[in-house]
C-alpha cells in the first residue's frame, strides 16, 4: 500500500492543505516525528491514529542511521498493510526529516509505495509574514545560517535555521544588506515575532529566519501590458 508524507506548513493547522487534510482523514495511522508536528496532526485526527517516533537529538551518522532505520520497521508493516502518513512541518521535500525515511523504507522495504502530498513552508510563507513582495524578475536565495553562518552574494536571500542572530546579523550588514527576521512564523506554539533588531532574538531558536535584501537593490520592474 502507501506510506505519505504529508507537509503540515509551517505550525498552524488552519495552512494544511486540502489534500493534507484529505489524507490524514483517510489513511491508518499518522506518523509524527516530534512534538511540534504531533500538536498540529491532534488538530485534524484522534490521538487513537497518531503513531509517535522518537529520534535523537545528535549529529552521529551512525546513530542516526540506526534511528531512521528503526523508525521505518516502525512504519513498513502499516504501509504494507493499508495505509500511513509521517507528516512534517512545511513541505515533505524541503529541508524535511521525512527524506531520510523514504531514503531508508526504498532501501529496506520496497513494497512500500511512497507519494508526497507538499505543504506550504516557511520558506515562501515568510513572504506573507514579513509583507515582503518578492516581484517578478527578482533573484531570490535560499541558503541555510546556522551557528552564525551569513552566506551572501544575490541581492536578495532567504535565511533559515537562523541560530546566533547577533552574529549573523553582524555579518549581513556589514555585507551591505538591511535585514528583516521572522521567528517561528505562522506557528501555533511558542512566540511570533518580527523585527529588524537583532537583540530581540539573542536566544537561540531553530524556527528562525532572516530575509536579506541589499540596501540599493533596485525594484523598479518592468510592467507587461494589459
Amino acid at each position: 500500500m502507501t506510506l505519505y508524507g504529508v507537509g503540515l506548513g509551517p505550525g498552524d493547522a488552519g495552512l494544511l492543505t486540502v489534500r493534507g487534510a484529505q489524507v490524514l482523514d483517510e489513511v491508518d495511522v499518522v506518523y509524527t516525528p516530534g512534538r511540534l508536528s504531533r500538536s498540529v496532526a491532534l488538530e485534524h485526527v484522534p490521538e487513537s491514529r497518531i503513531g509517535d517516533l522518537e529520534f535523537p537529538m545528535t549529529r552521529d551518522e551512525a546513530e542516526l542511521r540506526q534511528a531512521w532505520k528503526s523508525a521505518a520497521s516502525d512504519v513498513a508493516p502499516t504501509a504494507e498493510d493499508g495505509d500511513a502518513a509521517f507528516v512534517t512541518l512545511g513541505d515533505p521535500n524541503v529541508y524535511s526529516t521525512f527524506g531520510h525515511l523514504r531514503r531508508t523504507i526504498e532501501r529496506f522495504h520496497p513494497g512500500v509505495d511512497v507519494e508526497v502530498v507538499p505543504g506550504v513552508s516557511s520558506v515562501t510563507a515568510f513572504a506573507a509574514a514579513l509583507d515582503v513582495e518578492i516581484a517578478a524578475g527578482s533573484e531570490l536565495t535560499l541558503r541555510e545560517a546556522s551557528g552564525g553562518d551569513a552566506p551572501v552574494g544575490p541581492d536578495r536571500l532567504i535565511l533559515f535555521k537562523v541560530t546566533d542572530v547577533p552574529v549573523t546579523h553582524e555579518k549581513l550588514v556589514d555585507a551591505g544588506y538591511e535585514v528583516t527576521y521572522g521567528r517561528r512564523l505562522f506557528m501555533e506554539q511558542g512566540e511570533t515575532v518580527i523585527t529588524d533588531d537583532p537583540t530581540e532574538l539573542a536566544d537561540r531558536d531553530y524556527y528562525t529566519l532572516a530575509y536579506a535584501e541589499r540596501a540599493d537593490v533596485d525594484d523598479d520592474h518592468a510592467l507587461f501590458e494589459s
